[in-house]
């Protein structure tokens, strides 16, 4: 009887927890989301999600909403999900000890899985998540705010960094022989990508608009972090050159050497500036192993993903009488993939965990039978059975984030332009004198989306 209590006991302590994503792997329940998104009615994905907000995952569900209700066109709509999401961060910020709650899940977790902790994401999804609040604000006319939403983007691009040093120096020597293998095969899935905290896109949006904004020094100084991290995209190389003649800068002999002179407006010339989003972050997987303790079978799941990165189509922008060909500026991809490879010697201490609390309970299960004299166990079945069910790798994470982020930038004369990416025509864009017009290009397969604004 006291098994069966405890098994009991163990589901009801689920009832305030992410119950879905215990069971349901979390890419399953996105599914319709993206599907929406690349439809012809994207303004529909967002109600999707919006009544998971206040569960214990809601701030990753209100970044699926804040970005599909961007996707559409929503910008209002997206900065108040995205807001609901920044509050869920600082909430995990302002906890300087486990609340009960926390305590609840995490202890919880030790019998179930992961999915029953809070969703805290990743550095690079906070990082992101601010960068498009930014992109909110911008196509909303207040660049201020945008410029305000960026640079908290950047500081959290170090923040991030040394959290992750410190809660992970203590773990590093934990991962055993088929973790290290599994951290290598990520590493080369990654490809160049060494850190998952280090965003080329966002670095580049700040600078831009510091450039905008007549703060060209600082403009500087974040496309310069922004080309450390993606050092060859041609548009990057040209904004230092530019930037280092403009400033006089001893750096400019160097970088016109390396990428050739700066390329400078005409008088009366107006910048057009094509940020490009293609596709959609790749889901985690599964690799489940099982074994025998004390013979009781267990199982172990943990979160990877599958080595089958393909290279992002570049695009061809016509209509600005010449063809621009985007380069890319960063692999949001790579950063999800690299991001998981860094908490993977973490996921491991709370497997071990796991497994041997199972494992103690089985045998306790299997000991009370035995004072009972039962002859079939139906106690020690049962918490076998639930120990295979209930082991479901983490597979959260934000899913409706582009794979790829592409650049392209030209100046051109003042007028109307009918711009095509691709074979994707846009709806016309001006250009004024002196002035930038950034296209945001959001294609997430079936359906390319445009939206411009002059700044």
């Amino acid at each position: 009887m006291r098994s069966l209590l405890l098994l009991a006991t163990m589901m009801l302590s689920l009832s305030g927890c992410a119950f879905n994503s215990i069971f349901i792997n979390y890419p399953s329940q996105i599914s319709p989301v993206k599907a929406q998104l690349n439809s012809p009615t994207p303004q529909n994905a967002a109600n999707i999600v919006e009544s998971k907000i206040d569960g214990a995952d809601g701030l990753l569900y209100a970044q699926e909403a804040g970005r599909s209700a961007q996707i559409a066109g929503n910008f209002e709509a997206s900065k108040q999900y995205y807001q609901q999401a920044v509050s869920a961060y600082v909430a995990f910020d302002d906890k300087a000890k486990l609340s009960l709650s926390d305590a609840g899940a995490t202890a919880s977790s030790l019998f179930v899985n992961d999915n029953v902790i809070p969703y805290r994401g990743p550095g690079y999804e906070r990082i992101m998540l601010h960068q498009y609040q930014a992109l909110n604000y911008l196509f909303a006319g207040d660049a201020q705010g945008a410029l305000v939403e960026v640079r908290r983007s950047n500081e959290l691009q170090s923040q991030e960094q040394a959290r992750y040093q410190k809660s992970n120096k203590s773990v590093q020597a934990m991962a055993n022989g088929t973790i290290d293998a599994e951290m290598n095969k990520l590493s080369k899935a990654a490809g160049t990508t060494t850190s998952s905290f280090l965003n080329a896109y966002s670095y580049y949006t700040t600078g831009m608009l510091h450039e905008i904004l007549g703060e060209p020094n600082d403009a500087f100084i974040d496309y310069r972090k922004a080309a450390q991290i993606t050092p060859n995209n041609p548009y990057l190389q040209q904004d230092l050159v530019r930037l280092a003649k403009q400033l006089s800068m001893p750096q400019y002999d160097e970088f016109k050497r390396r990428w050739g002179d700066a390329v400078l407006p005409k008088k009366g010339d107006g910048q057009v500036i094509v940020m490009l989003e293609r596709g959609f972050v790749p889901e985690k997987q599964s690799f489940t192993v099982p074994f025998t303790i004390h013979g009781n079978w267990q199982t172990a799941s943990l979160a990877t993903y599958y080595p089958n990165r393909q290279p992002v189509k570049q695009a061809q922008i016509q209509g600005l009488g010449t063809v621009l060909k985007t380069a890319p500026l960063a692999n949001i991809d790579a950063l999800a993939i690299t991001a998981l490879k860094e908490e993977l010697p973490a996921a491991l201490v709370r497997q071990a965990a796991r497994i041997y609390a199972k494992s103690e309970m089985a045998r306790s299960v299997e000991s009370d039978t035995k004072k009972r004299n039962n002859d079939i166990d139906y106690a020690s079945i049962a918490m076998q059975i639930f120990n295979v069910v209930s082991e479901q790798a983490d597979r959260r994470s934000w899913l409706t984030l582009p794979e790829q982020a592409q650049l392209a930038r030209s100046y051109v004369k003042p007028g109307h332009y009918s711009l095509m990416l691709d074979n994707n025509p846009a709806d016309p864009i001006e250009v004024k004198s002196g002035r930038t017009t950034l296209v945001w290009v959001i294609d997430t397969g079936n359906y390319t989306r445009f939206y411009s604004i002059i700044i």
